[in-house]
């Protein structure tokens, strides 16, 4: 949405990923799309300084001195993304939604559940948006596939990434599996009734590689690997559901679809005919896709496409998961 009056907004972090957010403000500021990159905060020093070298950007040494910036009227801003480590989401963003500030928050939405409990009242209470970055739900390929979703009954997720220091402040299933809870949940719509899970640590003083077993309330299964000490790269969701299986790859934004024919003579013995079909993907980079879905709700204060209340809700699963791991690493002696 292009529009004469540009939104002004910060980058909070300016790490590998807030990095991605600023070059992506910087894009749709170029093309006018409406939006004007006015601030980041970044409190490394040296990533600080590098930022100040780049121009045009005024750079903070902490989102707190950017606020108070705002509050003396020395800068004014709309919006924020807050890109910061996981355990200062909550401060940062109920310091951002107190200024006015609408939020654009990285996932996880906090570190417990009563952080994004205070999020989500916070901001419904202010009437302010606070979207918070599950990024698949902006994939295009997720987007095909969300009209075609008809009864599930069985998922299979694999999410596996090579090592890399980044996000271990937060164990895997907060740091990749979350994504695809998140579809799940979506997809599936209904309480999980069962949870089976294993984890262990690898690399880092957290959990790098956990597979998780969910049924729900609705006879759905869904079992969920997600690994970031991985040799390759994988990012995939299928699942079945009455005369039909779709295959999501995240990676290449690719959806196939295949279909039971619906004139297949089972009760005979033949064998069912399998169609299978590729319907075409609009490829787009969703992160781009969720800034700008981010910033047409602050224009038209419409809610988010992610609401605050269902990342507080993949939260919610996320955390069970690592319970039942814990417990099943005391059972098994792995403490």
């Amino acid at each position: 949405m292009r529009s004469e009056n540009a939104l002004s907004v910060a980058v909070f972090g300016a790490g590998a990923f807030g990095r991605n957010h600023l070059r992506v403000y910087r894009q749709l500021e170029q093309s006018g799309f409406g939006v004007r990159l006015a601030a980041v905060a970044e409190t490394d020093p040296t990533a600080a300084e590098e930022l100040r070298q780049e121009g045009n950007l005024v750079v903070f040494s902490s989102p707190e001195a950017c606020l108070e910036a705002c509050r003396q009227g020395k800068l004014h801003l709309d919006a924020v993304s807050i890109c910061v480590p996981t355990s200062a989401h909550y401060s940062v963003a109920t310091q951002a939604l107190a200024q006015g500030l609408d939020v654009l928050l990285e996932k996880p939405i906090a570190v417990t559940l009563a952080e994004a409990d205070a999020l989500v009242s916070q901001a419904a209470a202010t009437r302010q948006i606070l979207q918070v970055g599950l990024l698949e739900r902006f994939n295009p390929a997720v987007t095909a596939a969300e009209p075609l979703v008809n009864g599930p009954m069985f998922f299979e997720a694999h999410r596996l990434s090579v090592f890399h220091r980044r996000a271990l402040d937060v164990d895997v299933v907060l740091d990749l599996m979350i994504h695809d809870l998140d579809i799940v949940l979506s997809f599936v719509r209904s309480p999980v009734s069962q949870l089976h899970a294993v984890g262990l640590r690898i690399l880092s003083p957290k959990v790098d590689i956990a597979n998780v077993r969910l049924e729900f309330a609705s006879g759905c299964v869904a079992n969920f690997t997600a690994s970031r000490v991985s040799t390759e790269t994988v990012r995939k969701l299928r699942f079945f559901q009455p005369h039909q299986y779709l295959s999501i790859d995240y990676a290449r934004q690719d959806l196939l679809i295949i279909n039971l024919a619906s004139d297949a003579n089972q009760s005979q013995g033949s064998a069912a005919e399998l169609i299978p079909s590729k319907p075409p993907v609009q490829g787009g980079e969703p992160l781009l896709l969720e800034i700008q879905s981010f910033l047409e709700s602050v224009r038209t204060r419409q809610p988010p496409r992610v609401k605050a209340q269902e990342a507080r809700d993949a939260l919610a699963l996320a955390l069970e998961i690592n319970k039942a791991i814990q417990a099943h690493a005391t059972r098994a002696g792995l403490l």
